[in-house]
């Protein structure tokens, strides 16, 4: 698929995501100084050497865990300490779905480590799931009708995959393998809503799914053409028509100024203002991928602030590894984090690779050279093992192939683990033609995998956040189905993924994406099995998520 695409500072003002309950962030982060450069592995891996331990146990890693109880109750002990035996206290989001006495719950999980990212809890114990709820949360025994052994694993919130595109009946089945409970387009889907939401009534879908209005279309429907600037009126018709898809169900917009470069800074500014007044978020793949004039990464990010400053909307910075950031990660992060301080609402997301992809006739390949500062053999093209040459890349670019550019430094993806306004977003889902990134099926479990397991970058309870709480909370606001997500708590949405953390890790590479990843053993769906013992079943709980906007 197209990759749509610090000096010290203050006192932290709020983070875009605080809302009515807490979420574990990086405290303990990487100061990003300005002209500071990319902080090497081994000075993040320096943060992880602990853990927290109180009414909550959390991995090795830079973790504060924002409870009253746990900031109360706190000390420090060495990264490999197992969880501490203290009094079990069950984190809940609605009491009045908890398991009454004497009632059996359909489904039981026994003797998994629990972890919810939103209150910092982290316990061996059971879980209950009941009419798609999560009904129990004990060290107890729990009476089910099935119970399902999971010593060894982990039960987490089921992973929400913020930045994945139209579902099509197949890569969903791949996003499953991967963890994903919740497929949410929020790179824009090119339907009308109704058609949208009525083309999944008949199949379903395994996973829940959702997405954002995509300006593109709209602006394409209404006569105007990528590079086509509209103006005055123009640019209220083209506004107005992505109020009416977010009333009819979308849940936020989105807007692709690098792929569309005729949507100008005053088209951005009445997208905030629509996306403000609707309170859902507007998500943008930046203006410029690039530091190579006319038009620089910066440039593009002080244009997104500036968005959320002047309508007040929550902007949320599409793969900021690949636009905005690339190859200045510490100073893109830096100038988000400062717009966070000033109190504006961003938040920003990336897919845990060193390459991005497109095809090669694409805006992004436009002096490629130049503006990567890349070489042939830094391509591949996707679906093979070839590395391009000056001879073979004419027969490659008259074919339009989808070629990966390893055009995105290591320490770019290490330093955006350690923010807490950070989400994991795949960007991508795999068609049944296989021309895909790697990272359409591999991008949550080469999270935990590699860069939280093998790298010790992020720990375990911080990297589940970026993909499951943080989400929940950003979209939860103008999507109240979404509220009920991301959390591992009694009356909670019962999505749930019970992962081994010993050998979870993606297997999808450039050459070959459609691989599933290992090591994800069950994943549940509103309660119901879509995944079990490693093997997808054919089920399909998953729902449709629509705005309630009125």
């Amino acid at each position: 698929m197209p990759d749509e695409p610090i000096p010290p500072r203050p006192t932290p003002g709020p983070t875009p995501l605080d809302g009515p309950t807490n979420f574990i962030v990086d405290r303990r982060k990487i100061v990003l100084a300005m002209g500071f450069g990319v902080a090497t592995a081994a000075g993040l891996r320096g943060l992880g050497s602990t853990t927290r331990v109180g009414t909550s146990v959390v991995d090795q890693g830079d973790t504060d865990a924002d409870t009253d109880s746990a900031a109360d109750d706190t000390t420090e002990a060495p990264a490999t300490t197992q969880p501490v035996v203290t009094a079990f206290e069950a984190p809940v989001f609605d009491a009045s779905f908890a398991l009454a006495e004497g009632q059996s719950a359909a489904v039981a999980l026994i003797g998994g480590r629990i972890i919810d990212p939103d209150t910092g809890f982290d316990r061996i114990g059971n879980i209950a799931m009941l009419d798609g709820r999560i009904v129990a949360i004990s060290d107890e025994p729990i009476a089910a009708d099935q119970t399902i052994d999971v010593a060894g694993q982990v039960i987490s919130p089921g992973f929400i995959d913020i930045l994945s595109y139209t579902p099509n009946g197949y890569g969903e089945w791949f996003k499953v393998a991967d963890g994903v409970t919740s497929n949410m387009a929020m790179h824009g889907l090119q339907f009308e809503p109704t058609a949208f939401y009525n083309r999944w009534k008949g199949e379903g879908s395994p996973v829940h799914f959702g997405g954002a209005a995509h300006s593109t279309s709209v602006r394409n429907s209404l006569g105007f053409g990528p590079d086509q600037e509209a103006e005055g009126a123009e640019i209220t018709s083209i506004a107005e028509a992505m109020e009416t898809q977010v009333r009819n169900g979308f849940i936020g917009i989105h807007a692709q100024p690098e792929y569309a470069p005729g949507i100008s800074q005053l088209e951005l500014l009445d997208f905030g203002r629509i996306a403000a007044q609707l309170d859902v978020p507007l998500c943008v793949h930046a203006r410029y991928s690039d530091n190579f004039a006319p038009g620089l990464q910066s440039e593009a990010t002080a244009e997104l602030v500036q968005v959320a400053r002047e309508t007040g909307a929550h902007v949320h910075v599409e793969h900021i590894n690949s636009t905005g950031g690339t190859g200045r990660m510490a100073e893109a992060l830096g100038e988000v984090q400062a717009a966070i301080d000033e109190g504006l609402r961003i938040t920003t997301c990336m897919y845990p690779y060193e390459f991005w992809a497109t095809t090669l006739k694409s805006a992004r390949f436009r002096d490629w050279q130049e503006k990567f500062g890349l070489s042939y053999n830094d391509l591949q093209v996707a679906g093979t093992s070839e590395r391009l040459t000056e001879a073979t890349f004419g027969a490659a670019y008259d074919q339009n192939l989808l070629t990966a550019a390893f055009a995105i430094p290591p320490g770019d993806i290490e330093l955006g683990f350690q923010q807490d306004f950070m989400i994991i977003g795949s960007d991508a889902i795999l068609e049944s033609s296989h021309n895909n990134h790697p990272r359409s099926t591999g991008c949550f479990a080469r999270a935990l995998g590699f860069y939280s397991r093998e790298q010790q970058i992020v720990s375990l309870p911080n990297a589940l956040a970026m993909m499951t709480i943080r989400p929940a909370k950003m979209l939860g606001v103008g999507a109240p189905d979404m509220r009920r997500k991301g959390r591992m708590q009694i009356g909670a949405d019962a999505d749930v993924t019970v992962f081994d953390p010993l050998t979870i890790r993606d297997q999808s590479s450039i050459a070959d994406p459609a691989q599933e990843s290992v090591g994800v053993q069950h994943v549940f769906v509103l309660g119901e099995a879509v995944r079990t013992n490693g093997v997808n079943t054919s089920a399909r709980p998953g729902t449709a998520i629509r705005s309630a906007i009125v």
